[in-house]
């Protein structure tokens, strides 16, 4: 409004009156200080009586199409220092380190390893960037833990409930009633069972799962039934897939494990049979933290048939087990002990079995007779980590389309 600043106060009252349904809205918050300003220091405003004081802030608000609130607010910094000037900004804000991309990158990752820990994803992170020179990887590859869990809240990603469930133990002679001592070398196994469900009275496929201790080196496979027959031919193939001799082999005290199909094998192989202690529920507590975090976490709940083994046998052998052991890190455990002498696990140090294992004492003497350390460091180089878990999904997908519809973990 042309010279609105200049009207008297018996102009403004009267165009008060005469535009009570009308609105107006100022082009610029600049001019509407500027007009602002103008119009409290045309009538003085700090020194008009309380009446004229309010037709005046009435008239600013309807002019610049302020609320009342904000005229009142700007009209109290003219009182205090004579001019009316936008708010200053909250100050220098932090520039944004990780950007759209880098957010949509992490997503990948978590997409392709189903997610893992904060300090798990870090160290995958960290190995794109410096173990496979992947650039993309540059900003992320020094990511705190907490930060990762930040940029998840900008993405949807699904949880899932990881449980496990342990067989029942029976009483029997064979095997030591001992935890093992490994005294940190590889070869000592933990070994459990996961069943995959029934339905309609019909049992699904079972998995038998080996950890070692040391290097946390784990090997899955699959079987039709829990019996002798079944076990033997498979825990043969499995332990020709760890790349050091076995030493050990600790089970609970369920009858798959605890038998002398198994027991003659294991003596013929020069491998130490031991089995858990009552009320000692830890002596078999990696493998079943594994069974949760790795095979549920795949394989899901829904039941899966019988038939179906020898496919996934297949799967696990070229697909899972060696994502697992060159590209999936695991939390390795620090002893210590607090301030009451407890000895507590403490897990600083994030890092895949094969690197676990590649920096033990006198690894080349661990290793089979086959086997170098640069043959294992071409194998797990020979993709980048979340190369290899894009591939082990795809095939999971596939595998998974040949079972029954069902829901893909």
């Amino acid at each position: 409004m042309n010279n609105g600043e200049h009207l008297s106060l018996k102009q403004i009252r009267a165009f008060m009156e005469g535009n009570e349904g009308v609105e107006f809205k100022a082009p610029s918050r600049k001019e509407i200080y500027e007009w602002m300003q103008a119009t409290l220091c045309w009538h003085s405003y700090p020194g008009l009586p309380r009446e004229d004081k309010g037709l005046v802030k009435r008239y600013v608000s309807k002019v610049t199409g302020l609320s009342r609130a904000q005229a009142t607010r700007l009209i109290a910094k003219y009182v205090d220092n004579g001019t009316v000037v936008a708010r200053r900004s909250r100050g220098k804000r932090f520039t944004a380190l990780y950007t759209p991309t880098d957010v949509a990158l992490l997503a990948e990752v978590d997409e392709a390893h189903e997610t893992l820990s904060g300090p798990a994803t870090r160290k995958i992170l960290y190995r794109g960037y410096y173990e496979f020179a992947d650039a993309g990887y540059e900003r992320l590859a020094h990511i705190s833990s907490a930060h990762i869990y930040n940029l998840r809240k900008l993405r949807s990603y699904r949880e899932r409930v990881i449980v496990f469930s342990k067989t029942r133990p029976t009483a029997a002679t064979i095997g030591e009633r001992r935890k093992p001592e490994p005294g940190g070398r590889p070869g000592y196994l933990r070994v459990d069972t996961v069943h995959q469900g029934d339905q309609d009275g019909v049992k699904g496929v079972y998995y038998v799962n080996l950890v070692d201790e040391v290097t946390q080196w784990e090997v899955v496979g699959a079987v039709e039934r829990i019996s002798e027959n079944y076990l033997k031919p498979l825990l043969e193939r499995l332990l020709k897939q760890f790349p050091f001799r076995i030493l050990g082999f600790h089970s609970d005290n369920g009858s798959e494990f605890i038998n002398h199909s198994v027991a003659n094998m294991l003596n013929k192989l020069l491998i130490e049979q031991t089995k858990s202690r009552p009320r000692k529920s830890n002596d078999n507590g990696l493998v079943e933290s594994k069974n949760g975090g790795v095979i549920r976490k795949h394989m899901g709940f829904d039941h899966i048939g019988a038939e179906h083994a020898e496919p996934i046998n297949a799967f696990y052998e070229e697909f899972f087990n060696p994502y697992l052991n060159f590209h999936r890190p695991c939390a390795v455990p620090e002893l210590k002990k607090d301030n009451k002498g407890k000895t507590i696990s403490v897990y600083r140090w994030y890092a895949t079995p094969w690197e676990i294992l590649r920096q033990l004492p006198g690894l080349a003497g661990c290793l089979r007779d086959d086997l170098t350390p640069e043959q294992m460091d071409r194998l797990a180089g020979a993709d980048s980590d979340t190369g290899a878990a894009i591939k082990m999904r795809k095939a999971k997908h596939k595998l998974f389309a040949d079972f029954e519809p069902r829901r893909i973990a």
